[in-house]
């Protein structure tokens, strides 16, 4: 068996398929296709952010909690909505969308071999990650968008405010890497 998956590595579809990085330009088309395709089949533009909101709400009325009188989820015209949530979890295509983009991300990096627990250096390693995932969460919820729905969904639909978060994104970017080099490596 093990010679099998040798011989698979080794053949040029698998290295060039799943093994080689892809050119930018074959992520970005598929990425248009993707946003199509979500746009086509669901009516709304691709988001990733505005799950995470709703898997908060479904977790918090399963512990008892309700969130009838939030203004998120308050009525007609608020990004959330009480009829997605009384539907549940499994039946909300962003749910299925965001744990394909998990799984697949996952699959993607086993194939490849990329896959590694690694030691983790210092203790602020891990306060980085966990202030910034917490800032870029906060950040995304506010703005009404991450960078899949508010930049790439934004310009996508022509709308100015994608090539404004778009600057602005770049713009972070860049102190966000200074401050990580500064204060964090």
């Amino acid at each position: 068996m093990s010679n099998l998956f040798d011989r698979v590595k080794k053949h040029p579809y698998y290295v060039a398929f799943l093994k080689d990085a892809w050119p930018y330009i074959t992520g970005a088309i598929l990425l248009s296709v993707f946003q199509i395709v979500t746009l086509a089949v669901t009516g709304n533009p691709w988001g990733v952010s505005a799950v995470f909101a709703n898997w908060g709400a479904w977790l918090y009325r399963l512990a008892g909690g309700v969130v009838d009188k939030w203004y998120y989820f308050a009525g007609e015209g608020t990004p959330g909505s009480l009829a997605l949530l009384e539907r549940g979890i499994l039946k909300d295509a962003g749910t299925w969308r965001n744990v394909g983009i998990i799984v697949g991300a996952l699959f993607a990096t086993l194939i490849a071999s990329g896959f590694k627990f690694k030691k983790i250096k210092s203790w602020r390693q891990v306060i980085a990650a966990v202030l910034g995932g917490l800032l870029m969460g906060y950040g995304a919820r506010i703005g009404f968008g991450c960078n899949i729905g508010a930049f790439y969904s934004g310009i996508a639909s022509l709308s100015l405010s994608g090539w404004v978060f778009g600057a602005f994104l770049f713009v972070g970017a860049i102190i966000g890497s200074k401050l990580l080099v500064k204060y964090f490596m």
